[in-house]
């Protein structure tokens, strides 16, 4: 079989390259070097390399896969069967075309080790990989979006482009402190050179090369914040006596609760958005939306909590935890998605809606799309997603006119009477509250037609309605504060008479 021994020139000059390796290179019949371009390459003059692939190649991929090729075709044809193949720093870390070669069948891999970047980098910064959870990346083969648990050291940071990619891919825009970039390049070498940056500077790094890495040591992620919050859970329940006896019954009005307030805190910051939107940001307007918007975030928090506890219990009743809480809605979402997650097509919100509730309902094994809706929402909520799920099914709407006159045909059933009735007697007149349900009805299905969510807009006028008796209290009390004020003068004067 024909076999390749892959051999590490170490991270730096020929001084920190192993004896075996060495003189494994040094004995070899056949030996190639992936690239000249490596201080450790000048012990070996007489060895040639792949840098002419390099030029030919279109893309990185290919060329490793080029290199790959011509390293086995090499070992078939050497007389012992075996070629040597020198690569920088450690075949083990960071080397594509080593991982290429460990794919390929009927092939023997062979690793000579030697010292990576990563032992010089962890010198340099004088951290332990182990204790800090150091993970390690590939600058040329980014996620979209940097973050994760540890910090993260990129190899072949080679150039102001991809120094600039991993400035663009650190999520720091809402970061509670600077994001911070170590540029270390040339290690090892008389010209290393350690430097700390911005990430908003990192592109500022003057002649990157092959031997240039990042160290990014503050990427503290949603994941890290969510493990915190898991955390301090277990210590709540496990040391609070209040936290240690709750149940998913006890916790349920809590849910309720924050659930509402946040939608209150949300409401706001929506408010606050608008009308900086509507009359132009200033210093003041600015400062309205920072607060709701800290606002927003507490109480999105407090709604974190709770579903944090809940899942808590759930490990208490070995059911699940908020690993597979997460898991099972993101399985969930890419199933109820085939428009974008497979070849489905769905041009539209409404098709998107439609396709929605028949995956829902095949999945669950539901006889109707109106299982599931919970009776206890809100009353006007509950028409709109009665209506949302009929129109799913591919029943019709009224349009405007019919809704109309059915609005004005249940009004007209109403027999009001002289007078209030108390609190004892409402409901208790079928016909009056069959004839307000089916004008709701009609609204609803309208609020509907013009894109008005019916329960936001009744909630809209009851907050309009309790500004109007504020101001009429606050109205009426200064009133009795004035004619107070004036009547005690009016005695401090007929006592001085």
């Amino acid at each position: 079989m024909p076999t390749v021994v892959a051999v590490g020139l170490g991270p730096a000059g020929a001084d920190l390259m192993t004896t075996a390796a060495h003189e494994t290179v040094s004995r070899a019949t056949t030996a190639r070097l992936r690239t000249r371009r490596h201080p450790a390459a000048t012990a070996f003059p007489g060895v040639e390399s792949f840098d002419q692939l390099y030029e030919a190649a279109p893309d990185f991929e290919s060329l490793y896969q080029s290199i790959a090729d011509e390293l086995v075709r090499l070992a078939t044809t050497d007389p012992r069967g075996t070629v040597v193949y020198a690569v920088p720093g450690s075949p083990s870390v960071a080397e594509r075309t080593v991982a290429i070669l460990g794919d390929r069948d009927g092939l023997d891999l062979v690793i000579v080790p030697g010292l990576s970047f990563v032992d010089l980098a962890c010198a340099a910064l004088c951290i332990d990989p182990i204790a800090v959870g150091l993970r390690l990346g590939d600058a040329l083969e980014l996620p979209d979006r940097l973050g994760g648990h540890g910090p993260l050291l990129l190899a072949q940071a080679h150039s102001f482009d991809v120094l600039a990619d991993v400035a663009l891919r650190v999520d720091d825009d809402l970061a509670s402190s600077e994001v911070t970039a170590v540029v270390l390049h040339h290690l090892g070498l008389p010209d290393e050179r350690v430097e700390r940056h911005s990430i908003g500077e990192l592109a500022s790094f003057r002649d990157p090369d092959h031997l240039t890495s990042v160290y990014l040591e503050g990427l503290r992620g949603p994941g890290d914040a969510v493990d915190d919050l898991v955390e301090l859970m277990d210590v709540l329940r496990e040391r609070c006596p209040w936290d240690r006896v709750q149940t998913h019954t006890s916790l349920g009005r809590y849910l309720l609760e924050e659930s509402y307030e946040a939608l209150d805190a949300l409401e706001a910051l929506a408010a606050a958005l608008d009308d900086e939107a509507a009359h132009g940001a200033t210093p003041d307007s600015a400062g309205l939306v920072r607060a709701a918007g800290h606002h927003a975030e507490e109480e999105l928090g407090d709604v974190l909590f709770q579903l944090v506890f809940h899942a808590r219990l759930g490990i208490d009743e070995g059911l699940f935890d908020l690993r597979s809480v997460a898991d099972a809605v993101r399985h969930k979402l890419v199933a109820r998605h085939p428009h974008v997650f497979a070849d489905a097509v769905a041009t539209t919100p409404d098709a998107v809606a439609a396709r929605w509730e028949a995956l829902k309902r095949d999945e669950k094994g539901r006889d109707s799309v109106m299982d599931g809706i919970p009776d206890a929402l809100p009353a006007l909520s509950l028409m709109a997603k009665v209506r949302r799920k009929s129109l799913a099914a591919g029943f019709e709407m009224r349009d405007a006119p019919a809704l109309f006159d059915a609005t004005r045909d249940a009004l007209s059933m109403l027999a009001v009477e002289p007078g209030m009735p108390d609190d004892a007697t409402i409901g208790a007149d079928r016909e009056s509250t069959e004839a307000i349900g089916m004008a709701l009805e009609a609204v609803c299905d309208l609020a509907r037609l013009v894109g008005v969510d019916p329960e936001q807009a009744l909630r809209d006028r009851a907050r309009a309605a309790a500004a109007l008796v504020r101001a009429h209290e606050s109205e009426y009390q200064a009133t009795r504060d004035e004619a107070g004020s004036v009547a005690a003068s009016e005695a401090r004067r007929s006592e001085g008479e």
